[in-house]
């Protein structure tokens, strides 16, 4: 049996894949609400230390599930389009962060 055929296959794995930790419009919404977040500022750093992503290095994406009815001033490193509308309809602000570092998954 040739070498080829003996080998398994296991399918192409991209090494410059990004793997985005999410967070979705309804969770800051409810930050918002429970105060933890005073400033109306949230960033990477902010939401590691609340607990709600595991590391403030990895690159961050929001997404547009839920409401939205805080101002707040969001900073991450991709946003989907309807959450940049809610954030933006609330009041706020979605700032996106040049640097997304890249992290094999």
């Amino acid at each position: 049996m040739p070498l080829v055929r003996r080998l398994p296959k296991r399918g192409f794995n991209s090494p410059f894949k990004t793997t985005f930790q999410v967070v979705n419009v309804e969770v800051l919404q409810k930050l918002a609400a429970d105060g933890r977040v005073g400033s109306g500022v949230v960033t990477p750093e902010v939401l590691a230390k609340l607990g709600v992503v595991k590391k403030a290095t990895a690159p961050l994406k929001v997404l547009g599930t839920g409401e939205l009815k805080a101002k707040l001033d969001v900073a991450a490193h991709a946003f989907s389009k309807s959450a940049i509308r809610k954030i933006e309809t609330a009041g706020g602000t979605a700032q996106t962060l040049s640097s997304t570092p890249k992290t094999n998954g």
